[in-house]
């Protein structure tokens, strides 16, 4: 250790006499000074061929074994100055297999990697005694795994994206066991939790606390079901003393003693925090003192194969070094083919209602109802609802007076009725998607004005966005109020069994009814706006149909509000691998929803942000896809997202809350060409673009009627049956499903 130190002491010195090295030498310790040629030894190596090596780097970091092409191949162990270590396989530069990453701190990593990542099976032991053995995939616990903790708890079960989700078993070091359901980290679910003195508690859970209907049980057979919550007005159940009658009331036990004692004994331990990931460290890049700028300032490579970025060049690839110098080059994209040019983004989308407006009374209409609605006071819904409270004819009329009266406030508008349909079901939707109510009434009945969209969509609905772009208002046809109402139950539902189901959040559905001779009444649904957080570059709606599936502007026209269509397509999508297996079993069940539900004509609405185009609106790939010698593809990429600004958000819980299953989702995009017109699928051509995406099924009301049915058969008598967007709904989600899951695939 002392001569590696001395080693590395001396390597520094030397390096701050050379100025015109960048990367540092090619010799080892023994080596003389003169720094014109590589070795004698290594000048003979051929590119591709596999050799044993020693480097000493010139910021300090060490790395001995196999090399091959200016990289790490083969089996070696690198050294970080910060100490920290990584023994075990490496493939052109990447950490690729099985092998061993250590911290200064003691924590041990033990087991598979791929491109840098903890990925695979493997054991995490940290300083202080915990100890996780089982799956990781991208530095995070996901898949099945036991967690042994360093003060005698025990997990075994289910992890997803770091944190216990699913089925799983934690037993406490006192005696203590819940077996049931996680959710995000927590006891969340259904599940059984047994204290060492015998008595047990089995039902349903909430943020690790009894929540809904419970069974609370002692050792002598008394015994207490009921609704189960922390706040006694909502507790409501009964006690059954043993071998006696009911006993109404609760005379003889409070079940408020379970929040207050008993779950005071069953706290989880939280997940320890990892400083820094193996994906995140750097090797400093091998290169030879010839042909070199002295002005280039020294680069890195992360331990995943990529280059670190620099503001002076922001589009940079890694290329196979060259034999003669065996040195790494940085080569500008801008060569290879042509850009993609990124439409001119409009900020404001729509125009502003504002007096004059022909809809101005009628906005205001919608902002005195809907703040009226919201604010209704009442009870904190319950999530568990009543058939009743599904009843289409469950609805509220409400007069508004110019003047006002006992329940609704004077204002300038005519006279208009207004009305609620469901209210307690979209009452608990809000709550379900965790809308605060103030936010909610603050972006649509504020002191800005709507905003309307230029044009009315295909289906002659008028669209109004807020002002916070937060949330699209709809108006809508009868029938397809109709169609709400009807699937209302299943769809309230589905969305309590899948949190991350793409189909649209729908948070109000109203009736506006003005008087006077016309008795004119408008009817709308508010729904979240899938774009709200980024400014979008590209808007696709997909449905993996064909006949007059393409955008009639040419590519001048086309703007960053443009919606383009399945024959205008030109990426696949390529999503990191754990998303990619949730966004698959996701799709699947919102078609299967949909299809019960007997519902077609929905598409799915993609939005692109890409993260870094050009001044002139053009984008440069930030990879593209080479060959080895053995066959194999390989992408050489500088993602400016993929490694530092994922790391971040693995270590940070709250960045992983802002990401959801179509929502700021990092990603990356492989440009397409097509070789015919029709094709409905281009080509891959191996270029990649960094992006953030957003999409998400959209228009999801139109049911199989009538006049579906006659649209179906006048075109399948002009085109293809198949290319028509007009089939049967079984047919619709197989078609849909088919093609989704052809344009998104799991990033390499």
């Amino acid at each position: 250790m002392k001569a590696w130190e001395a080693t590395v002491r001396k390597t520094q010195a030397a390096a701050k006499r050379r100025a015109n090295t960048i990367f540092g030498t090619t010799y080892v310790a023994h080596a003389s000074d003169d720094e014109s040629e590589a070795p004698a030894e290594h000048q003979s190596e051929r590119a591709g061929d596999v050799y044993d090596a020693e480097r000493f780097l010139s910021n300090g970091d060490y790395y001995t074994g196999q090399w091959a092409d200016n990289f790490p191949h083969g089996i070696g162990k690198y050294w970080w100055t910060d100490g920290c270590m990584y023994v075990g396989d490496w493939c052109r530069g990447k950490t690729m297999g099985t092998g061993i990453f250590s911290w200064p701190s003691g924590a041990v990593y033990e087991g598979e990697f791929k491109n840098g990542y903890m990925d695979g099976e493997g054991t995490f032991s940290t300083p202080n005694g915990d100890m996780y053995k089982g799956s990781w995939i991208m530095n995070l616990k996901h898949g099945y795994g036991v967690k042994e903790y360093s003060n005698g708890d025990y997990y075994e079960g289910d992890w997803c994206r770091g944190l216990q989700e699913g089925h799983g078993k934690y037993q406490w070091k006192t005696g203590n066991c819940y077996e049931g359901e996680w959710r995000n980290g927590m006891i969340g679910g259904k599940g059984k939790l047994i204290w060492d003195n015998g008595n047990s508690y089995d039902g349903y859970w909430e943020d690790g606390l009894p929540r809904g209907n419970g069974t609370f049980k002692w050792p002598d057979g008394s015994f207490y079901v009921g609704n189960w919550s922390k706040d006694p007005k909502e507790q409501k159940g009964n006690y059954y003393p043993s071998g006696s009658s009911i006993v109404d009331g609760n005379v003889e036990w409070d079940p408020q003693q379970v929040y207050l004692e008993d779950m005071q004994e069953c706290l989880v331990c939280p997940n320890e925090k990892v400083p820094i990931m193996p994906s995140q460290k750097k090797l400093a890049i091998w290169r030879s003192s010839k042909n070199v700028d002295p002005s280039a300032r020294p680069r890195r490579l992360s331990v995943d194969g990529r280059l670190e970025a620099t503001s002076d060049s922001p589009f940079v690839r890694s290329a196979r070094g060259s034999r003669d110098d065996a040195s790494l080059t940085l080569e500008d994209f801008s060569t290879r083919g042509s850009p993609i040019r990124i439409p001119k983004v409009i900020k404001r989308q729509g125009e502003t209602i504002s007096k004059g407006h022909k809809n101005y009374e009628l906005m205001l209409n919608l902002q005195l109802g809907i703040r009226h609605s919201v604010g209704r006071p009442g009870p904190p819904p319950s999530l568990d609802l009543k058939a009743s409270a599904f009843d289409p004819k469950e609805k509220v009329w409400t007069r508004f007076p110019p003047e006002g009266s006992k329940y609704t406030p004077p204002h300038q508008s005519c006279e208009f009725r207004w009305k609620d349909y469901c209210p307690l079901v979209f009452r608990t939707l809000r709550k379900l998607f965790n809308v605060d109510a103030a936010d909610y009434m603050l972006s649509l009945c504020g002191n800005d004005a709507l905003r309307e969209l230029s044009s009315p969509g295909k289906s002659g609905s008028f669209f109004y966005l807020t002002n916070d772009d937060c949330y699209m208002i709809k108006t809508m046809k009868k029938s397809e109020v109709a169609v709400l109402l009807r699937m209302l139950s299943a769809y309230y539902n589905h969305f309590r069994s899948y949190g991350n189901t793409l189909l649209t959040k729908y948070y109000g559905l109203h009736c506006v009814k003005l008087n006077g001779p016309a008795q004119k009444k408008v009817r709308f649904i508010i729904m979240g706006n899938l774009f709200c957080s980024y400014s979008i570059h590209r808007r696709f709606d997909l449905k993996g149909s064909s006949l007059g599936r393409i955008t009639d502007k040419t590519e001048a026209e086309i703007d960053s509000n443009t919606i383009l269509k399945d024959l205008d397509l030109n990426f696949l999508f390529r999503l990191q691998k754990t998303w990619f297996h949730e966004f698959q079993r996701q799709i699947d069940r919102d078609c299967e929803f949909l299809e019960q539900e007997r519902i077609m004509d929905y598409s799915l609405l993609v939005g692109l942000h890409f993260k870094e185009p050009a001044s002139a609106s053009d984008l440069i790939p930030s990879g593209t896809r080479t060959s080895t010698d053995n066959g194999e593809s390989v992408c050489d990429s500088v993602s400016r997202l993929s490694r530092a600004e994922m790391d971040q958000l693995l270590l940070d819980p709250a960045g992983w809350a802002s990401i959801k299953l179509g929502v700021n989702m990092p990603a990356r995009v492989e440009r397409t060409e097509r070789t015919d017109e029709f094709q409905l699928i281009g080509e891959a051509t191996g270029e990649y673009y960094d992006v953030v995406m957003f999409f998400g099924i959209i228009d999801i009301l139109q049911d199989y009627d009538i006049t579906k049915k006659l649209e179906h058969a006048y075109k399948s008598i002009q085109y293809d049956p198949t290319s028509i967007s007009a089939v049967d709904p079984r047919q619709y989600a197989k078609r849909f499903r088919d093609f989704i899951l052809k344009v998104f695939a799991e990033d390499e």
